[in-house]
């Protein structure tokens, strides 16, 4: 169903193909439309439109020393389900074309046509914008958005968002679709009451470049301009740069005046500080992949290894006493006697 947008583009439409042609004769209507007929009739006019939320306003205007000398007319169109404006050849007319407006000649003879499929879509003749519709929200923006935020107070209001944004009263030109989109992309609850969400508006005021902002703010297109750093050389005096954050470029080795710097290399924008209470952290040497990558390495370990046997060994030597065998006999104590505990064969 054509709504606000859809109608605007009909409008700008019919001014851009319009814009150059002279139209003359009477106005056709189809035979099976039940909209009135139009009762005008000119040698020479031209055709303009405008919108207003879901209607869109012709202006048949004569032209000077045209015959018979008449005041123009305005038609206001509602466009219903499938309405819409085309400009085609005055012998090539769509099916569906219920009132149509012909150029003068010389040929090739055009026809700008209201086309209505389903035949919702109505005109009146010296029509008037509806009286209970609100300002159009796309060309009247700060009359809607007044009209809602002075009348919060209305029982409209406490329907949900999703039902308030069908009042025409209020959101001229708002429909199905246009309001599922509304919410789904400003993240709202549907059925989150209308006044809840509006009330928030009563403290902005209009931005700019931005339609909203909050007051004493920003606008919310605005973006903080971010403070760029520019690239320090060796010529520049030291005693310039800042004394916390960044400090400039310098060649290996170098130490910053206040704290070590990590390694840089010229060139480079700028180094971060290393405070001087700052323990610097040594690096530990990784050792080699696989043992037998590095020569010395396992040669040392070899080493280890004999040694260690070694002292096994003589340590084994010393601690560890001879085993008797049975057909042996004890060697003799001091005293003649046998050693307590062993006996004789």
């Amino acid at each position: 169903m054509p709504e606000g947008p859809e109608l605007h583009l009909a409008s700008c439409y019919v001014n851009t193909q319009c814009k150059d042609l002279v139209f003359a004769g009477r106005v056709e209507k189809s035979e099976v439309t039940k909209n009135p007929e139009v009762p005008f009739e000119s040698s020479a006019y031209r055709i303009t439109a405008t919108s207003r939320g879901k209607e869109v306003r012709l202006t048949l205007s004569p032209l000077p020393g045209a015959r018979p000398p008449q005041p123009p007319l305005d038609l206001v169109f509602r466009f219903g389900m499938s309405g819409s404006f085309q400009v085609v050849p005055a012998d090539a007319l769509p099916k569906h074309a219920h009132l149509r407006f012909y150029t003068a000649s010389p040929p090739p003879r055009r026809a700008l046509c209201f086309v209505d499929i389903r035949r919702f879509g109505h005109w009146e003749v010296q029509g008037t914008w509806q009286p209970g519709r609100g300002p159009c929200v796309l060309l009247e923006y700060e009359k809607f958005r007044e009209n809602v935020l002075q009348n919060l107070a209305d029982k409209t209001f406490d329907k949900p968002i999703c039902e308030a944004l069908l009042d025409q009263k209020f959101f001229n030109g708002i429909g199905n679709y246009l309001r599922a989109e509304i919410l789904h992309r400003l993240k709202i609850p549907p059925f989150e009451k209308a006044r809840t969400v509006l009330e928030a508006l009563k403290c902005w005021r209009p931005g700019d470049p931005g339609p909203l902002a909050p007051k004493g703010g920003k606008s919310r297109k605005k973006r903080v301009k971010e403070k760029s750093i520019p690239e320090v050389t060796d010529s520049e005096d030291p005693k310039s740069l800042p004394k916390k954050g960044l400090t400039r470029a310098r060649k290996p080795g170098k130490k910053s005046q206040k704290g070590s710097v990590d390694q840089g290399t010229k060139g480079h924008e700028a180094s971060t500080r290393r405070p001087k209470s700052q323990p610097r952290l040594k690096r530990r040497k990784s050792a080699p992949t696989s043992p037998g990558s590095d020569p010395g390495v396992l040669e040392g370990k070899q080493q280890l290894v004999a040694r260690v046997r070694k002292a096994r060994t003589r340590k084994g030597k010393a601690t560890s006493k001879p085993r008797l065998s049975p057909s042996s006999s004890p060697p003799p104590s001091p005293s003649g006697h046998p050693e307590p505990g062993l006996s004789p064969p």
